[in-house]
């Protein structure tokens, strides 16, 4: 393999990196407020969110990512809105597939930690006279941090997802090896120092997990 294959796949790192990153932000947030929509079993909002969570755990990723790039443009009235312009990017339809699909399996996550709090917690915060946003306030955080170990391994494999973005052609690293693969056919040595980038990022993600993990839940220790 030449230099300058690999730095392409090094180009297509950062894309797979970016988007990652992006789509764990959003997602995470997401994930956030639909918990609490679980958690308070919200009337109106209640069936929203569990349609969605229903719908992006019960799909294949790839079959959400070309539901949400080749789909809008089948409808006049979105490509004549201003959505268009963000749902004709496939950067922006991959990241937004991403981000819905990890908001939904974090969200039963965030929900299951938050179930797993022992009945003691939730007495001790009724002893003190706590009303139900005081109690949120306290178990909640305290959940997410027992989140963390399931939520490494979510981490983990939106970045393996994003290996799917270049079905709709993106140029990360999959999307780069494709290329690079069809010029030279050295599919071995191509596709190897593919799933080495893969491989070396995810090994990377493990251990800071393992030490966030370790500060995080310093207090189960003692």
């Amino acid at each position: 393999m030449k230099q300058s294959d690999l730095l392409l796949l090094l180009e297509g790192l950062w894309t797979s990196l970016e988007l990652t990153f992006v789509a764990l932000l959003i997602g995470c947030t997401v994930a956030l407020l639909f918990t609490l929509v679980l958690i308070l079993r919200t009337p109106l909002l209640l069936q929203g969110v569990n349609g969605v969570i229903l719908l992006f755990t019960g799909t294949p990723l790839l079959v959400q990512i070309f539901l949400i790039y080749y789909g809008p443009g089948q409808f006049e009235w979105l490509r004549e809105s201003f959505l268009w312009q963000w749902l004709v990017q496939p950067w922006f339809c991959a990241m937004l597939a991403l981000a819905l699909n990890t908001a939904a399996y974090s969200t039963l996550l965030f929900k299951g930690a938050f179930d797993a709090i022992p009945k003691q917690q939730w007495e001790a915060c009724s002893a003190l006279g706590m009303n139900k946003r005081q109690t949120l306030s306290v178990l909640l955080p305290y959940a997410i941090r027992r989140a963390i170990p399931a939520y490494s391994n979510e981490v983990i494999l939106v970045f393996k997802g994003t290996s799917l973005a270049s079905t709709i052609t993106i140029m990360d690293i999959m999307g780069y090896a494709q290329r690079i693969n069809a010029q030279t056919y050295d599919t071995l040595t191509v596709f190897g120092a593919a799933g080495a980038f893969y491989l070396t990022v995810n090994g990377l993600l493990t251990l800071i997990f393992r030490r966030v993990e370790k500060h995080a839940l310093a207090f189960e220790a003692h």
